[in-house]
């Protein structure tokens, strides 16, 4: 028997997950949302500082809200752009007013003429999340692979953000799975630094 979870694992995990969270109804959705932007976080933010967050697909949480908060606080704001399946993400710089264009996935991004950014602190969507800060998404991998390659470069912090009924007791993490320093939810904060 292995060490390591199976696919078929995480699948099960994602899919409950999922579930709950399409189950969710639209007011709790908003108000949701909304909750991420009045918890306190313990992220200092300085002039040049770079938020990067995602435009929610499939029911995600809206991180918008709280995306608002930190640009209020002086950060400059970015979105990713999916190059290629195995290649880390890219950051544009992104603010509420921009005109967008639809990606070759469907998702919503910053137009080409906008500047690459580097990420100071990363905003992750998930699908579950555990309280020592490992995470399922998609199956994809390309946070796995775009946090392995910002880390290489300098510190940067990560928060997920997802409701509260997606988390899960723990996730079958794979050696490659890279985990989160934080998770945020409606509900609280998960610090995760320590797990």
């Amino acid at each position: 028997m292995s060490d390591y979870p199976t696919s078929q694992e995480k699948s099960k995990w994602r899919a409950e997950a999922l579930a709950a969270r399409q189950a969710l109804d639209p007011e709790r959705r908003i108000l949701g949302a909304k909750a991420l932007a009045r918890h306190d976080l313990p992220i200092e933010i300085s002039r040049g500082f770079v938020v990067a967050g995602y435009w929610p697909i499939r029911g995600e949480i809206d991180p918008h809200p709280l995306m608002e908060k930190f640009a209020a606080a002086g950060a400059r704001l970015a979105l990713p752009l999916i190059i290629a399946r195995d290649q880390p993400l890219v950051f544009r710089a992104w603010s509420p007013a921009d005109p967008m264009r639809r990606g070759p996935l469907g998702i919503s991004e910053p137009m080409p003429e906008k500047p690459e950014l580097s990420p100071d602190l990363l905003l992750v969507p998930l699908a579950a999340f555990d309280r020592s800060g490992h995470r399922i998404g998609y199956g994809a991998g390309h946070y796995d692979r775009t946090l392995e390659a910002l880390r290489r470069q300098k510190a940067v912090t990560t928060i997920g953000l997802a409701f509260a009924v997606q988390e899960i007791p723990k996730v079958p993490a794979l050696p490659h799975d890279v985990m989160l320093d934080y998770v945020l939810t409606d509900i609280r904060l998960f610090d995760c630094r320590s797990s």
